[in-house]
């Protein structure tokens, strides 16, 4: 065996970390990944950038395969732009990170979900299987491409495969498992498409959502325009969301996430069975949450936790066991975390930080005090360990109506106090009280938006 540790780096679509048993949510069944955060370091203040791209999950997955910002991954003329590519395309100049480890000398394997561009899979894998270029698709039937050795991925070539999502691409990781060179370091880059829509679980997994409680946030409507009311993701249901339909809606991607769990669980079992769990290091991610009736939204259009919280867990050799971490930290932090565990440098311009084996302690997390986040042209986030302020600019392309705001004309602003209020309800912005907190993280969002390049809302 060699002493370069194997990777199985799984990420899931639209799967929030509220939404797993360990993290308190006992109507989910997620044995597996339970027992993935037992035996490793939880990450449970783990988020998404968010990017300017309505298909959030672009820009996401671009920043785990880069460590860069979606500032530097989207130039600043498309910032406006109604275009699914923006933020998806990883210019050649940019390495990714199975890039730089196959470089390195390790076999990139991928299986599933590539929502960026076919030049960068390209030179990311050495081998492939059942990979699906698109946003999304039915999960009984999808278009699938095999390995081309070419890089080309011609359209021709795709073929639809029939089944489900879950198992195809389960049963293609046991595959590359089973056959797996002990002594050839390997990256195995599994890409779920569950738990995205349409939330159709298989008929065995099926969850009665009469045992579905609604979330505290439940709302028939969102109470203000946000700038994106009318998105595709927000389509999914009508208005006003009735209580049942959110229930049945929450039921399906429940079932799906517990179908999920179980297929991890296969693969964990496999690697254990092949001899190669003890140096494997298993990555369970996703590329971001989801709204599913909380504060009336259905999609991830938006910078409440909901949508911006997400699972990321890290067991195997170097990895603490047993721990928690309630650190800020994002896809960049992934990114940098991976290569430093393969013995790899971190480019400066990469803006993560590595998580994990820092002292001789163990120490894991970031150490960061601000995390900011962004949603096209009307949507800007900042919070630390305790509070949230979320912007909502009034003079942009994608702007948000003010007609709830306390200043008639001016941005919309809300503070929340997340040790108090986890499920951001109660909107402290205009509360004298709350007026140095609200300010303080004005200060901190106009610094952080400074240093991303980023001038949406600043003086020019």
């Amino acid at each position: 065996m060699g002493t370069k540790p194997n990777f199985i780096f799984i990420i899931a679509d639209d799967h929030r970390s509220s939404s797993i048993g360990a993290h308190g949510c006992d109507e989910v069944s997620t044995p597996n990944l339970d027992a993935l955060a037992k035996r490793g370091t939880d990450f449970r203040g783990a988020h998404c950038q968010g990017g300017f791209n309505a298909a959030v999950c672009t820009p996401s997955r671009a920043t785990v395969m880069t460590g860069r910002s979606v500032f530097d991954l989207t130039p600043p003329d498309n910032r406006c732009a109604d275009d699914f590519s923006v933020g998806a395309i990883i210019p050649p100049s940019i390495p990714t990170m199975p890039q730089l480890l196959r470089e390195a000398g390790y076999k990139t394997h991928s299986i599933g979900k590539w929502h960026n561009d076919k030049q960068s899979f390209a030179r990311s894998f050495s081998t492939a299987d059942k990979i699906l270029f698109d946003g999304m698709s039915e999960h009984e039937e999808m278009v699938l491409q095999d390995h081309d050795p070419s890089g080309i991925y011609a359209e021709d070539r795709a073929r639809k495969v029939t089944g489900y999502s879950t198992d195809i691409f389960k049963d293609a990781a046991l595959d590359f498992i089973e056959t797996a060179d002990r002594d050839e370091p390997f990256f195995l880059y599994i890409a779920f498409t569950a738990p995205h829509d349409p939330r159709t679980p298989p008929k065995n997994w099926a969850v009665d959502p009469s045992g579905v409680t609604l979330p505290k946030s439940y709302m028939p409507v969102h109470p203000f325009d946000n700038g994106e009311a009318l998105i595709r993701d927000e389509m999914l249901e009508k208005f006003p969301r009735s209580p049942d339909a959110i229930r049945q809606h929450i039921a399906d991607y429940y079932g799906m996430i517990a179908h999920m769990d179980d297929a991890i669980g296969h693969i964990i079992k496999a690697t254990e069975d092949k001899g190669l769990l003890e140096n494997t290091i298993i990555i369970y991610t996703a590329d971001h949450g989801l709204g599913l009736g909380n504060h009336g939204l259905m999609g991830k259009q938006n910078l409440y936790e909901h949508s911006l919280h997400i699972p990321l867990i890290f067991a195997g050799p170097q990895i603490p066991e047993g721990k928690q971490s309630d650190d800020l930290v994002w896809h960049g932090d992934t990114h940098a975390t991976v290569l430093s565990l393969a013995g790899l440098d971190v480019a400066p311009e990469c803006g993560g930080a590595n998580l994990v084996g820092q002292d001789d302690d163990q120490t894991v997390g970031s150490g960061r005090q601000y995390f900011g986040a962004v949603y096209r042209e009307s949507q800007r986030m900042i919070r630390d360990d305790r509070y949230k302020l979320i912007r909502y600019y009034k003079d942009t392309k994608h702007r948000a109506s003010t007609s709830n705001s306390p200043t008639p004309g001016s941005d919309l602003l809300q503070l929340f106090d997340l040790q108090t209020d986890p499920d951001e309800l109660i909107n402290l912005a205009f509360m004298p009280a709350h007026h140095a907190t609200r300010d303080r993280l004005l200060g901190a969002m106009e610094n952080w938006q400074l240093k991303m390049g980023d001038h949406c809302g600043l003086p020019s």
